[in-house]
């Protein structure tokens, strides 16, 4: 008679869709990601919204060897309904809580105690507060641990304790279980045992080890551009500006990456690189990106962000 929250920060039927002959993904043709496939059929990209039906046969090599690989929500919600079948089952993510009041349609009636099993990316583990639910269980873990990003060790940690906080909010005590493929790792071990000063600890030493805030300061300027020749001249200028930081700024420890590609290069036909720069102090990191907007100036059609993490 309690009731149980799985979660997992995928959505989707599975991961990709890929060719067992010639090994093609199938991707995004506006962005340079693949396309998730729904169980409805649908490849849909999560960054622009692109959709299609699964093809019959590989678009590369017309192969028949053509399936799925990795899970999502609706995956999970279909082996959970084979594996209690007397279950009501609930799923909560973008895809169910598009419609205006989905979000809290879905909510509601788990509250109100009319299914027995939620099923979700990290929107069902945000600060809700259901009285019956006794078990957690935080599905492919490691998910979050291998984004490119500095923080992905933090944002692991942080759903994770997030997600825990959801079982034994009433007088009747919870559990949750952890399915990991990097059980010994600190963020998953912290969130474990709840360990907040732990994790500061081992987290502080990662970024003072490899200098990134708050150890030290990051500027990433991003450039952006639909031409792709242009934004290349662009990236040029900016390499070639670095290349003058020891001139302006004599005996001043800055380290530079890049420009690089974005971790996801091409978004809505939009191809994007980054430039990231490291140094301790502040009013360095405001010159140069002044330096960095007076060297773009006129030129067309680019578009440059910045972003100053302490």
């Amino acid at each position: 008679g309690e009731q149980t929250m799985l979660f997992i920060n995928r959505r989707g039927y599975a991961n990709f869709v890929s060719c067992r002959s010639c090994g093609e993904a199938i991707r995004c043709p506006h962005c340079d990601v693949t396309l998730t496939l729904h169980k409805d059929g649908r490849l849909m990209c999560h960054y622009c919204g692109h959709t299609v039906m699964q093809p019959k046969l590989c678009p590369s090599c017309g192969s028949a060897y053509i399936a799925p690989f990795g899970t999502g929500t609706q995956k999970i919600e279909e082996m959970a309904v084979k594996m209690f079948p007397q279950a009501r089952i609930l799923r909560m993510d973008l895809d169910t809580t598009s419609k205006k009041g989905g979000h809290q349609e879905i909510l509601s009636a788990f509250a109100r105690g009319e299914a027995d099993i939620l099923i979700g990316t990290q929107m069902i583990v945000k600060g809700h507060d259901f009285p019956k639910v006794t078990l957690v269980g935080a599905l492919a873990a490691d998910l979050s641990l291998y984004a490119p990003d500095y923080r992905c060790g933090e944002e692991t940690f942080d759903l994770l304790t997030q997600a825990a906080g959801r079982a034994g909010r009433s007088h009747i005590p919870g559990n949750m279980v952890i399915q990991t493929y990097q059980p010994d790792h600190y963020s998953i071990q912290t969130a474990a045992s709840q360990d907040y000063e732990s994790f500061y600890s081992q987290e502080m030493n990662f970024r003072r080890l490899l200098g990134y805030p708050p150890a030290v300061g990051l500027l990433t300027l991003t450039l952006s551009d639909g031409c792709e020749e242009r934004l290349e001249k662009a990236a040029e200028v900016l390499e070639k500006m670095t290349a003058r930081f020891p001139e302006h700024f004599p005996g001043k420890k800055l380290a530079c990456i890049g420009p690089v590609n974005a971790p996801v290069y091409k978004v809505n036909d939009i191809y994007r690189k980054i430039l990231y720069i490291k140094n301790e102090n502040y009013d360095i990191l405001i010159q140069i990106r002044k330096m960095a907007e007076a060297c773009l100036d006129g030129m067309e059609g680019i578009s440059l962000q910045s972003d100053l993490a302490l």
